[in-house]
């Protein structure tokens, strides 16, 4: 039912899907980009519910107690406590507290926002991607195309262990889209030919 709805409130705006998912995918990283604008959560939440794809961000477990936690939990919130587990042991990375999430969770499509912020920025933060190694997954590109008015999952890239090459393969992809404010998106500049 909310998958229908979410698929006519797209239509209604205009709006397409792009559904490159495999059906039997259960775990990976999912990025969304590029970030410029309040209204890409929308599409971007929108294109997701009607491919069927139930994603979930990682957020400081602190809001998952009341009066938010519920409220979170629906949104798809997963706490992360970054606390020691011991007293003089050093924090845990998100790195690895990440990682360990697929190991707890069968089903799951982890949703991060390598830039950060709505401001540009030319270097992404990239854990993304050692989690995916790490966790042994895919990444999942989603996006949202002002000029087309397209959004969804335009692509799976499975992380071949060379970093440069990956990198590469995912900025690539993102070069192509076209964001709501252009002067505010940037792909990571390290990873891109000339």
């Amino acid at each position: 039912m909310f998958e229908k709805f979410a698929e006519l409130s797209l239509s209604a705006m205009g709006w397409e899907t792009d559904n490159q998912w495999p059906e039997d995918l259960d775990q990976c990283v999912m990025i969304a980009a590029p970030h410029t604008s309040n209204w890409d959560a929308l599409y971007a939440r929108l294109a997701l519910k009607a491919l069927g794809v139930n994603v979930r961000l990682t957020i400081k477990d602190s809001y998952m107690k009341l009066p938010f936690g519920p409220f979170v939990r629906a949104m798809g919130g997963i706490g992360i406590d970054r606390r020691p587990k011991k007293s003089g042991e050093p924090r845990p990375s998100m790195v690895d507290l990440m990682t360990d999430l697929f190991k707890q969770h069968k089903k799951l499509v982890m949703l991060v926002t390598p830039e950060g912020t709505r401001a540009k920025q030319e270097k992404w933060k990239t854990g993304f991607y050692h989690v995916a190694v790490n966790a042994g997954v895919p990444i999942a590109l989603a996006y949202m195309d002002y000029s087309h008015k397209k959004a969804g999952i335009g692509k799976i890239v499975y992380p071949s262990g060379d970093y440069e090459k990956d990198m590469h393969e995912i900025m690539s992809f993102y070069e192509k889209i076209n964001p709501k404010f252009p002067k505010l998106f940037s792909v990571d500049t390290r990873y891109i030919s000339g």
